[in-house]
């Protein structure tokens, strides 16, 4: 029987792959699969790097692998020109690391003997931009997966885990082993076993001790560097929410003429409106929120 075990989102956070490590050895899948967003946002981007590839694991690109390659070329759209922790990210990154993730693959296809075929995408097909998600239609399903010939669908960015049996596709996605959305700090993963006619599987979360991470950033001077945008993805870790989305949107609507800065990105979080200002697919364990 084959086991996989699938991963997804990253992100730099070391201490959430290495939980995750230690929680794979009670398992022992016969592969590992990274399905895109390794690297940025966390501190570790290098480090996680240097152990998926000392591990011998197989991994795509998502969206922030993209956007590393397109940082300081004329593929960068104008909007992420001036993206502060994009430097950040290159000095990390430039030389062995980024000519590995320039030469990586958007997707996947898996053949594995005891098993039917298995597609893995970090986002859609052909788009690492945009995912299914646990609110995503039926028919916003077949009309993403059109032409997918694999009945078993692993997909990434949602940051969620969730499960979908729709038309005929099996779709899966992992969770985000390095920035989970739900208000949980657990890192998620997602353990395939093969049944000849499908795939069963199995979605893990492992808790995670975050004070290295936060002692990363503080070393980096992380948030001096990259202002207010660094100190909203220090936050989005800590409240392990969708914090930078959320406070654009609470200051669009209540504060427009206000120039974003750390005292306002406070100010959002002690409003109890956090909640109001997620979307609506990452609204899980509102109860954890104070």
């Amino acid at each position: 029987m084959t086991r996989l075990a699938i991963l997804a989102d990253i992100h730099g956070n070391l201490p959430a792959l290495e939980a995750v490590i230690a929680d794979m050895a009670h398992f022992q899948p016969d592969h590992v699969i990274v399905a895109g967003d390794l690297i940025n946002v966390g501190p570790f981007s290098a480090q996680v790097m240097q152990r998926v590839s000392e591990l011998g694991w197989t991994a795509i690109r998502g969206n922030h692998e993209y956007y590393l390659l397109e940082y300081n070329t004329p593929r960068a759209p104008e909007s992420r020109r001036d993206w502060v922790t994009l430097p950040f990210l290159y000095e990390q990154l430039a030389g062995r690391w980024y000519n590995l993730i320039a030469a990586m693959p958007d997707e996947l296809t898996l053949y594995y003997p005891d098993g039917p075929p298995i597609r893995v995408l970090h986002g859609l097909p052909g788009n690492p931009w945009e995912a299914l998600h646990r609110l995503s239609t039926d028919d916003a399903v077949c009309a993403a997966l059109d032409g997918v010939a694999e009945a078993t669908v692993i997909s990434g960015h949602y940051h969620l885990s969730f499960e979908k049996r729709v038309n005929g596709w099996h779709v899966l996605n992992p969770g985000s082993l390095g920035v989970p959305m739900d208000g949980l700090q657990d890192a998620g993963y997602l353990l395939l076993d093969s049944t000849g006619s499908g795939w069963q599987p199995t979605f893990r979360r492992v808790p995670v001790d975050y004070a290295p991470l936060y002692a990363e950033f503080e070393r980096q001077r992380f948030v001096e560097q990259c202002g207010v945008i660094g100190y909203l993805i220090v936050q989005q870790f800590r409240w392990a929410r969708t914090v930078i989305n959320a406070f654009y949107r609470w200051h669009a609507a209540t504060c427009p003429d206000q120039t974003p800065s750390i005292d306002l990105v406070d100010r959002f979080l002690a409003s109890g409106d956090l909640w109001t200002y997620t979307n609506a697919p990452y609204r899980y364990n509102r109860h954890l929120l104070p």
